[in-house]
């Protein structure tokens, strides 16, 4: 249930642990972020004998998402409520899309403000040793892997307290079959009294497309038009269309229906996966995570002009292109797929209904390939189709075996219904020759269609664990002249370059047998996969056991992606999904040329794309010359023609001019920053660095790093390190990559062991089992934050200390308490309120006394409201939908009020509530 989990791409959950916690000024927990071999959860009884309190209540959960151009930027705020006379712990968990960078965090205890800073790993820990040396308390937050995606506060609630979580992430959204994708995750682990997902939308052309989906309690596949709309959720459209607002307020009755309709859908696929698990299968039992509600989702797309739309504000400029009216290319498919013993039972099932529905919906003019590989790789005649099913006698070292290579065939009825039979006949067992089965794939489109193979036409065997990448590619050499003499070639040259040539792999596994080095054997397959006609190789992680890490490489490197086929009860609607994702290649070879004299080449974003697919959209972003007053880029590409075979140049030039007039609700900056990080990091995971040595960062490390800094993105590169306020230390809950326990911390004020227990083992996005609440800590804040996997608790330590005397909040002074995004941006000495914009820094007044700034002339209008659409102008603390924004949205929702006092753009029917 965990890994089915984490398919959701969006937050949140609140787990209240009923556990008293000593009455302390602190409690530290750290985060383990890889799985490690489990222990027994420390329980409650363990930790305190004193008798039960009522439980935290979670009051109101408030999720705020501001989507501008397809770049959503999503606040979640949660508040608690502490009844008992004693403090106790509260947990705060986000399950984020893997696509998202947190950008700040915001945590108000008691009426203390804590504000998390993004700094560079290593410095993040030189902060925590220097300040365990002085007993100050924090805590960090850093991602190992690049999809670690799971946010984590633990946090002491004072007695008869509140307490406030603040998060805010970024991420470009995605087009996938003709719809750009937003979900949100709703996990508050409790009923909410008050429960507001509000979902704002403003686009620079016209909503064609808007619709919300039936909250998704158990299917992983996007949802179409066909699917249940939301009854309960609200749309409200701007005159133009551009613009719409989108409300969830479910209460109690329907938050009980939904989580217990998750429950069950839960159980299903459990039940459904467990029953699929072969004899040696050894995965964890896992529970239903209690106040799960599903996934909430807004999918939507925009009118697009004809030659793309290039949109430039403030220096930074986004390219979005997505044609439609295009003849599809047609491609050359070979679909390689894993039957090692690993797929037994229900995966093999899966993937044959998968491939009935996929070989179906091949376009006529396509050729295709079915290579089977378990311990031998197989490439299949359709000529099988007329015998009996094959009696299979698999070995283990049937991976010495030659494999004899076929013509791939063209997609005509017949020859599809032939290949759903033998698709049919596929059984599970042996061993996975992963390495040989690619070299077969790579090799079937080198040699492109229309020829023909005599009975001797095969590929050898290559050698095993070679000693040299020259052995490997001597190897190589062999099977290609090997196959050169047995094979008759009559290839038409226009027809084998006018199909788009696709690889779709499919695994569970590691490789067992043949090759098992995953770096050879990427080696091996970009040494044959090249030049014009390289093939796109797509990898599918069937289930839990797979090497993503590896298959994601494999991908990266060939101009494809890797997509997680979570094992669950419609394993085979996932498949299908992503092949309509890939199935109509518009576009080939396609090249953004942008004028010198006109942007600023050293920072474009990747222009340069094997397929364009119908129904995503490619994005090109980077930044202007000063001088610029228009740009008018290139595109040059080939589509496919009316005839079927052949395609011809396509070339789109706009015109675009560059208007010097700063347009606030634009973020491009963020967005070239945020898919510039995306890309660097994606070359970094490829393996496209220059040498370097093992301890330094590459130049693409470098720049990303760079970059996260200076936006605030939480990457693998950066941790989030929360400080006390007012304070210039920080301690940093590390130690999150050792297999078992925290080792000596630097200074000896605090000393933590080896002894730690594991709550919860791999658990994604849930509640833990137990909560052993109650480890005192006399030094340092009392909360963890992490975005790991498995949740560790730190033994309390042998010596006490004197609890830490923490300034007050600057807020209270300017009556700001309900504002903590604010603090950061204070200056006390002056009052005033300093605020960076895209283009320059904003001082703006604040008011110290009672009395709020007022118009005498009354509240002026603005356009831009925080929470869309127009509004008035209001001090601050009149708007109640300022109080959970973040910095980031006030910088676009300013105004001034009265000589310059900090103002926000606010709905009217938002201004001056009483609560």
């Amino acid at each position: 249930m965990a890994r089915w989990l984490a398919l959701f791409g969006g937050l949140c959950l609140l787990a209240l642990a009923h556990s008293a916690a000593v009455p302390t000024v602190d409690t530290m927990v750290v985060a383990k972020s890889d799985d490690t071999i489990a222990t027994t959860p420390t329980s409650v009884a363990d930790i305190t004998t004193e008798e039960s309190s009522p439980p935290i209540k979670l009051t109101e959960m408030e999720v705020i998402s501001e989507v501008s151009l397809r770049y959503a930027h999503t606040t979640v705020v949660a508040r608690v409520r502490n009844p008992a006379k004693r403090a106790q712990e509260a947990h705060f968990r986000v399950l984020l899309p893997e696509t998202a960078f947190i950008s700040g965090f915001v945590m108000t205890l008691d009426g203390k403000s804590y504000k998390a800073y993004v700094k560079e790993k290593e410095e993040a820990k030189q902060i925590y040793q220097d300040a365990v040396s002085q007993g100050i308390g924090a805590a960090h937050i850093s991602a190992k892997a690049r999809d670690s995606n799971h946010f984590t506060v633990a946090v002491n609630v004072e007695a008869s307290s509140n307490a406030i979580f603040n998060l805010t992430y970024e991420e470009l959204l995605v087009r996938r079959n003709g719809v750009y994708n937003h979900a949100i995750n709703l996990h508050p682990g409790a009923l909410v009294p008050k429960l507001t997902v509000t979902v704002h939308i403003k686009e620079s052309e016209k909503l064609i497309e808007l619709r919300v989906p039936e909250i998704r309690t158990g299917n992983e596949i996007d949802a179409t038009k066909d699917d249940a709309q939301n009854s309960r959720a609200t749309i409200v459209r701007s005159h133009d269309d551009r613009e719409a607002t989108i409300t969830f307020t479910p209460d109690l009755q329907e938050q009980e229906r939904l989580i217990q309709l998750y429950t069950e859908k839960s159980k299903e696929s459990a039940a459904a996966s467990h029953s699929s698990s072969s004899w040696y299968s050894a995965e964890p039992e896992t529970t239903t995570p209690e106040g799960v509600l599903g996934q909430f989702v807004v999918q939507y797309d925009v009118a697009r002009p004809k030659d793309g739309e290039v949109l430039v504000n403030d220096g930074y400029f986004v390219h979005f292109f997505a044609p439609t009216n295009l003849e599809a290319l047609n491609k050359l498919v070979v679909f390689v797929l894993d039957t090692s013993g690993s797929m037994m039972d229900r995966k093999i099932i899966q993937l044959r209904e998968a491939m009935q529905t996929i070989l179906g919906e091949l376009n006529a003019g396509d050729y295709f390939s079915i290579v089977e590989f378990n311990s031998a790789v197989t490439v299949h005649d359709l000529k099988e189709a007329d015998g009996e099913p094959p009696k299979r006698h698999y070995s283990y070292f049937d991976y010495d075996k030659n494999v004899t290579l076929v013509p791939p065939s063209p997609a005509t009825p017949e020859n599809i219904a032939k290949a759903k039979l033998i698709v049919s006949w596929l059984q599970a067992s042996g061993g996975t020759n992963i390495g040989r089965a690619l070299d077969v794939a790579v090799e079937l489109i080198n040699k492109g269609v229309d020829w023909k193979a005599s009975e001797s036409a095969v590929v050898p065997a290559a050698k095993e664990n070679s000693d040299s990448p020259q052995a490997a590619a001597s190897s190589d050499v062999t099977t290609a002249a090997s196959t050169e003499v047995a094979v008759e070639k009559t290839e038409d040259k226009k027809t084998a370059k006018s199909l788009e040539p696709i690889i779709i792999f499919l695994t569970d596994g590691d490789p067992t047998v043949g090759e098992t080095d995953p770096k050879r054997i990427i080696t091996r397959v970009q040494e044959k996969n090249y030049g014009e006609n390289k093939a796109t190789i797509f990898s599918l992680a069937f289930g839990e056991d797979a090497d993503r890490k590896f298959l994601r490489k494999v991908s990266l490197r060939n101009g494809g992606f890797m997509r997680h086929i979570y094992e669950a009860a419609d394993a085979a609607l996932q498949l299908r999904d992503f092949y309509r994702q890939i199935s109509s290649p518009l576009l080939a070879h396609l090249k953004f040329t942008y004028p010198s004299g006109q942007v600023k080449s050293d920072s474009l974003t990747k222009h340069e794309f094997r397929t364009y697919y119908a129904g995503s959209e490619v994005v090109v972003a980077g930044r202007v010359e000063d001088s610029a007053t228009e740009i008018t880029p290139q595109l040059a590409a080939f589509c496919g023609v009316r005839d079927g075979y052949g395609r011809k140049r396509y070339e789109v030039i706009p015109r675009v001019p560059v208007e010097k007039k700063k347009s606030g609700y634009l973020p491009l900056e963020r967005l070239w920053s945020y898919l510039t990080i995306k890309q660097l990091l994606d070359k970094h995971d490829a393996g496209e660095d220059a040498p370097h040595k093992d301890d330094e960062k590459s130049e693409h490390e470098k720049k990303a790093l760079e970059l996260a800094l200076k936006y605030s993105f939480v990457t693998p590169l950066t941790s989030l390190v929360v400080v006390k306020p007012n304070a210039t230390n920080a301690v940093n809950a590390e130690s999150v990559d050792k297999a078992a326990g925290i080792g000596p911390v630097s200074g000896g004020r605090v000393s933590h062991d080896s002894s730690v227990n594991v709550v919860n083992r791999g658990y994604v996005g849930g509640g833990f089992a137990q909560s052993a609440g109650g480890l005192s800590y006399r030094s340092g804040i009392s909360h963890f934050i992490s975005q790991q996997y498995t949740p560790f608790r730190l033994p309390a330590p042998t010596t006490t200390f004197a609890p830490i005397v923490t300034p007050k909040s600057v807020l209270v002074d300017y009556n700001l308490l309900n504002y903590p995004w604010a603090e950061a941006l204070i200056i006390p000495q002056n009052d005033t309120l300093l605020l960076s914009t895209d283009k320059d820094t904003v001082a703006l007044k604040l008011a110290t006394l009672s009395e709020v700034p007022k118009e005498s002339s009354g509240d002026a209008e603005c356009a831009s409201a925080v929470d869309g659409g127009a509004g008035v102008c209001v001090y601050l603390t009149r708007c109640d939908s300022a109080k959970h924004i973040t910095a980031q949205v006030y910088s676009t929702t300013y105004c001034a009020v009265s000589q310059g006092y900090a103002g926000v753009c606010c709905k009217r029917e938002k201004v001056d509530i009483v609560h």
